[in-house]
């Protein structure tokens, strides 16, 4: 039930810490979602004045546009979707596991903290053990090194 195999302690302290970067995280973005509204036409206009030598600059300041709005709307979805899943984990709701991975996708793009909180989501929710993960060969057995060292 915990995320990191049944340690209480390690796993709420992994969890108030994902809740609290997740509430920060998406208050970042909404800020950044409002920042970007307001400056949209100085962005525009900065945009514009690189299309004066192309052939056909309508299209391109179309799709300026198009992607301006993308950015500003995921920006606000995941700052909503962060909110939510950092209050979701620190008061651990049960939709507090499918709210993270949600989030945790969705900002993987987002170089570089929000590639950093969802690798990190990630990892405490999907129980990954480096132990567990080896490359095999056919016939070979890999020693376990740790062990060895304890027991010599």
């Amino acid at each position: 039930m915990f995320p990191d195999g049944g340690n209480f302690s390690n796993s709420v302290r992994h969890l108030r810490t994902l809740g609290i970067c997740w509430v920060l995280y998406g208050v970042l973005c909404l800020v950044s979602a409002v920042w970007l509204t307001l400056v949209n036409t100085t962005a525009t206009l900065m945009f514009g004045a690189l299309l004066d030598r192309v052939p056909d600059p309508f299209s391109m300041m179309n799709s300026f546009h198009f992607w301006y709005a993308f950015l500003i709307v995921m920006s606000g979805v995941i700052g909503i979707l962060g909110i939510l899943t950092g209050v979701a984990l620190l008061t651990g709701a049960r939709s507090a596991r499918s709210l993270t991975m949600l989030a945790a996708f969705l900002s993987l793009s987002s170089i570089p903290l929000g590639t950093t909180l969802g690798i990190y989501s990630l990892i405490v929710f999907l129980n990954w053990v480096p132990q567990q993960t080896s490359a095999t060969v056919h016939g070979v057995s890999m020693p376990n090194l740790k062990r060895q060292a304890m027991t010599s």
